[in-house]
Protein backbone atom coordinates (compact mmCIF):
# COMPACT_ATOMS: atom_id res chain seq x y z
CA UNK A 1 0.00 0.00 0.00
CA UNK A 2 1.30 2.96 -1.17
CA UNK A 3 1.12 5.90 1.25
CA UNK A 4 1.21 9.84 0.15
CA UNK A 5 0.00 13.54 1.19
CA UNK A 6 -2.51 13.40 -1.79
CA UNK A 7 -5.78 14.22 -0.10
CA UNK A 8 -9.35 13.17 -1.32
CA UNK A 9 -10.39 16.42 -3.75
CA UNK A 10 -13.70 16.66 -2.21
CA UNK A 11 -11.84 17.85 1.39
CA UNK A 12 -11.21 21.95 1.29
CA UNK A 13 -7.84 22.73 2.68
CA UNK A 14 -6.54 25.89 4.01
CA UNK A 15 -3.67 27.15 2.34
CA UNK A 16 -3.39 30.56 3.95
CA UNK A 17 -4.65 34.36 2.24
CA UNK A 18 -3.11 35.70 -0.43
CA UNK A 19 -1.29 38.98 0.62
CA UNK A 20 -2.69 41.69 -1.61
CA UNK A 21 -0.80 44.81 -1.80
CA UNK A 22 2.13 44.42 -0.29
CA UNK A 23 5.34 45.82 -1.78
CA UNK A 24 8.53 44.18 -0.15
CA UNK A 25 10.55 46.73 1.73
CA UNK A 26 14.13 48.32 1.35
CA UNK A 27 16.69 47.40 3.83
CA UNK A 28 17.43 49.64 6.78
CA UNK A 29 19.41 52.66 5.41
CA UNK A 30 23.10 52.47 6.34
CA UNK A 31 22.44 56.58 8.04
CA UNK A 32 19.21 55.61 10.23
CA UNK A 33 18.66 58.32 12.65
CA UNK A 34 15.34 58.00 14.30
CA UNK A 35 14.45 61.05 17.03
CA UNK A 36 11.77 60.90 19.70
CA UNK A 37 11.01 63.06 22.92
CA UNK A 38 13.20 60.86 25.12
CA UNK A 39 15.17 58.56 22.64
CA UNK A 40 17.50 59.26 19.93
CA UNK A 41 19.32 56.81 17.78
CA UNK A 42 21.69 56.60 15.33
CA UNK A 43 24.26 54.42 13.29
CA UNK A 44 26.62 53.21 15.69
CA UNK A 45 30.46 54.09 15.27
CA UNK A 46 32.84 51.97 17.18
CA UNK A 47 35.79 54.35 17.17
CA UNK A 48 33.48 57.31 18.49
CA UNK A 49 31.52 54.68 20.85
CA UNK A 50 33.38 52.07 22.89
CA UNK A 51 34.87 54.65 25.53
CA UNK A 52 31.61 56.16 26.45
CA UNK A 53 29.72 52.46 26.43
CA UNK A 54 32.97 50.26 28.04
CA UNK A 55 32.31 53.61 30.95
CA UNK A 56 28.59 52.35 31.22
CA UNK A 57 28.34 48.96 30.40
CA UNK A 58 32.28 47.54 31.17
CA UNK A 59 32.08 47.45 35.01
CA UNK A 60 28.56 45.41 34.96
CA UNK A 61 29.95 41.77 33.48
CA UNK A 62 26.33 40.30 34.12
CA UNK A 63 24.89 42.41 31.08
CA UNK A 64 26.13 39.90 29.20
CA UNK A 65 25.29 36.76 30.57
CA UNK A 66 22.62 36.28 27.87
CA UNK A 67 24.77 37.44 24.86
CA UNK A 68 27.17 35.82 23.16
CA UNK A 69 30.57 37.40 24.00
CA UNK A 70 31.98 37.55 27.17
CA UNK A 71 32.25 40.25 29.42
CA UNK A 72 34.92 42.51 28.09
CA UNK A 73 37.84 43.14 31.04
CA UNK A 74 39.30 46.18 28.92
CA UNK A 75 38.45 48.40 26.61
CA UNK A 76 40.35 47.08 24.17
CA UNK A 77 37.95 43.81 24.54
CA UNK A 78 34.96 45.99 24.46
CA UNK A 79 36.41 47.62 21.16
CA UNK A 80 36.94 44.17 19.28
CA UNK A 81 33.19 43.63 20.17
CA UNK A 82 32.14 46.78 19.22
CA UNK A 83 33.68 46.23 15.71
CA UNK A 84 31.82 42.46 15.68
CA UNK A 85 28.83 44.27 16.20
CA UNK A 86 29.14 46.99 13.46
CA UNK A 87 30.29 44.35 11.19
CA UNK A 88 27.41 41.80 11.41
CA UNK A 89 24.95 41.70 8.83
CA UNK A 90 21.90 44.29 9.60
CA UNK A 91 21.97 47.71 11.31
CA UNK A 92 23.48 48.78 14.69
CA UNK A 93 22.51 51.45 16.63
CA UNK A 94 23.19 53.50 19.67
CA UNK A 95 21.03 54.53 21.85
CA UNK A 96 21.15 57.71 23.45
CA UNK A 97 18.86 60.56 25.75
CA UNK A 98 17.83 62.67 22.81
CA UNK A 99 19.53 66.04 23.35
CA UNK A 100 22.63 64.11 23.94
CA UNK A 101 25.73 62.60 22.15
CA UNK A 102 26.93 59.97 24.47
CA UNK A 103 25.23 56.17 23.84
CA UNK A 104 23.70 54.20 27.08
CA UNK A 105 23.51 51.05 24.97
CA UNK A 106 23.10 49.54 21.77
CA UNK A 107 20.50 47.57 19.54
CA UNK A 108 20.32 46.43 15.95
CA UNK A 109 18.24 45.77 12.95
CA UNK A 110 19.19 42.06 12.13
CA UNK A 111 17.94 38.60 10.26
CA UNK A 112 16.45 41.08 7.75
CA UNK A 113 13.98 39.32 5.14
CA UNK A 114 12.63 41.71 2.44
CA UNK A 115 11.36 39.38 0.88
CA UNK A 116 8.77 38.18 3.46
CA UNK A 117 8.95 41.24 5.13
CA UNK A 118 10.30 39.80 8.31
CA UNK A 119 13.22 41.73 10.62
CA UNK A 120 14.29 41.44 14.27
CA UNK A 121 15.39 43.65 17.19
CA UNK A 122 18.43 41.93 18.50
CA UNK A 123 21.96 42.00 20.05
CA UNK A 124 20.89 44.70 22.53
CA UNK A 125 22.46 45.67 25.34
CA UNK A 126 21.40 48.32 27.69
CA UNK A 127 23.78 50.04 30.21
CA UNK A 128 21.69 50.27 33.81
CA UNK A 129 21.91 53.88 33.39
CA UNK A 130 19.34 52.57 30.00
CA UNK A 131 17.23 50.12 31.46
CA UNK A 132 13.35 50.39 32.60
CA UNK A 133 13.51 54.19 31.78
CA UNK A 134 11.54 55.62 28.96
CA UNK A 135 14.38 56.19 26.99
CA UNK A 136 14.65 52.85 26.49
CA UNK A 137 10.87 52.43 25.46
CA UNK A 138 11.01 54.88 23.67
CA UNK A 139 13.67 53.48 21.57
CA UNK A 140 12.23 50.17 20.70
CA UNK A 141 8.81 52.09 20.15
CA UNK A 142 10.77 54.66 16.96
CA UNK A 143 12.41 51.12 15.95
CA UNK A 144 8.95 49.05 15.46
CA UNK A 145 7.53 52.49 13.85
CA UNK A 146 10.18 52.75 11.73
CA UNK A 147 9.43 49.14 10.53
CA UNK A 148 5.79 49.19 10.13
CA UNK A 149 6.39 52.36 8.17
CA UNK A 150 8.80 50.36 5.96
CA UNK A 151 6.25 48.08 4.95
CA UNK A 152 7.57 45.27 7.14
CA UNK A 153 5.24 42.62 7.82
CA UNK A 154 7.01 41.41 11.07
CA UNK A 155 9.03 42.36 13.72
CA UNK A 156 11.03 39.52 15.84
CA UNK A 157 11.75 39.44 19.53
CA UNK A 158 14.07 36.16 20.67
CA UNK A 159 16.04 35.21 23.33
CA UNK A 160 17.87 33.23 25.85
CA UNK A 161 14.56 31.03 27.27
CA UNK A 162 16.03 31.82 30.63
CA UNK A 163 16.18 35.18 30.47
CA UNK A 164 13.13 36.40 32.56
CA UNK A 165 14.02 39.95 32.21
CA UNK A 166 14.31 39.91 28.43
CA UNK A 167 11.31 38.23 28.20
CA UNK A 168 9.21 40.37 30.73
CA UNK A 169 10.37 42.97 28.22
CA UNK A 170 9.27 41.54 25.32
CA UNK A 171 5.87 40.84 26.88
CA UNK A 172 5.52 44.81 27.91
CA UNK A 173 6.68 46.53 24.72
CA UNK A 174 3.93 44.22 23.08
CA UNK A 175 5.36 41.12 21.25
CA UNK A 176 3.45 37.82 21.14
CA UNK A 177 4.95 34.77 22.87
CA UNK A 178 5.39 32.40 19.60
CA UNK A 179 6.95 29.42 21.36
CA UNK A 180 10.22 28.40 22.51
CA UNK A 181 12.77 26.06 20.59
CA UNK A 182 14.49 23.90 22.40
CA UNK A 183 18.90 23.38 22.14
CA UNK A 184 18.25 25.95 19.58
CA UNK A 185 21.89 26.81 19.91
CA UNK A 186 25.16 26.23 22.15
CA UNK A 187 26.52 29.36 23.47
CA UNK A 188 29.90 29.87 25.35
CA UNK A 189 29.75 26.44 25.96
CA UNK A 190 26.42 25.73 27.12
CA UNK A 191 22.76 25.05 25.68
CA UNK A 192 20.27 27.57 24.70
CA UNK A 193 16.43 27.45 24.55
CA UNK A 194 15.40 30.40 22.77
CA UNK A 195 12.23 31.99 23.43
CA UNK A 196 10.21 33.56 20.43
CA UNK A 197 8.38 36.98 20.33
CA UNK A 198 7.18 39.02 17.36
CA UNK A 199 4.07 41.28 16.45
CA UNK A 200 2.70 41.96 12.73
CA UNK A 201 1.73 45.02 10.69
CA UNK A 202 -2.15 43.68 11.64
CA UNK A 203 -0.48 44.25 15.81
CA UNK A 204 0.44 47.34 15.34
CA UNK A 205 -1.88 49.97 15.24
CA UNK A 206 -3.20 48.47 18.41
CA UNK A 207 0.01 48.65 20.17
CA UNK A 208 1.16 51.76 18.46
CA UNK A 209 -1.46 53.53 20.52
CA UNK A 210 -1.33 52.37 23.41
CA UNK A 211 2.83 53.45 23.26
CA UNK A 212 1.41 56.91 22.29
CA UNK A 213 -0.62 57.11 25.36
CA UNK A 214 1.92 55.89 27.91
CA UNK A 215 4.91 58.08 26.17
CA UNK A 216 2.70 61.26 26.44
CA UNK A 217 3.27 63.73 29.00
CA UNK A 218 0.45 63.80 31.06
CA UNK A 219 1.02 60.13 31.70
CA UNK A 220 3.76 60.59 33.85
CA UNK A 221 4.02 62.25 37.46
CA UNK A 222 6.18 65.37 38.68
CA UNK A 223 8.88 62.72 39.41
CA UNK A 224 8.81 61.50 36.34
CA UNK A 225 7.22 57.83 37.71
CA UNK A 226 4.78 56.45 35.52
CA UNK A 227 1.14 56.45 35.89
CA UNK A 228 -0.47 53.82 33.72
CA UNK A 229 1.81 50.78 32.74
CA UNK A 230 2.89 50.03 29.10
CA UNK A 231 1.72 46.20 29.33
CA UNK A 232 -1.53 46.88 31.27
CA UNK A 233 -2.26 48.86 27.75
CA UNK A 234 -0.08 46.87 24.89
CA UNK A 235 -2.06 43.09 26.34
CA UNK A 236 -5.08 43.81 24.48
CA UNK A 237 -3.31 43.81 21.37
CA UNK A 238 -1.03 40.78 21.67
CA UNK A 239 -1.74 37.93 19.83
CA UNK A 240 -0.57 35.54 22.97
CA UNK A 241 1.14 35.83 26.63
CA UNK A 242 4.06 34.28 27.62
CA UNK A 243 2.94 31.32 29.81
CA UNK A 244 6.80 31.27 31.82
CA UNK A 245 5.61 34.58 32.96
CA UNK A 246 2.16 33.79 34.16
CA UNK A 247 3.74 30.55 35.86
CA UNK A 248 6.05 33.21 38.00
CA UNK A 249 3.24 35.35 38.26
CA UNK A 250 0.99 32.98 39.87
CA UNK A 251 3.89 31.83 42.20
Amino acid sequence: MRHGWRSDPVVERHVGPIVARWTPPEDPPADLTLTGHHAHLRPLDPARDTDPLFDRIGPHPWLFDYLFDAPPATVGDFGAIMAAVFAADGLALAICRAGAADPLGYACLMNVDTAAGGIEIGNVNLSPDLQRTPVATEAFFLLCDWAFDAGYRRMVWKCNALNMPSRRAAQRLGFSYEGTFRQHLIVKGRNRDTAWFAMTDGDWPGLRSAYLDWLAPTNFDARGQQCSNLGVLTAPYRFASDPALETKDRA
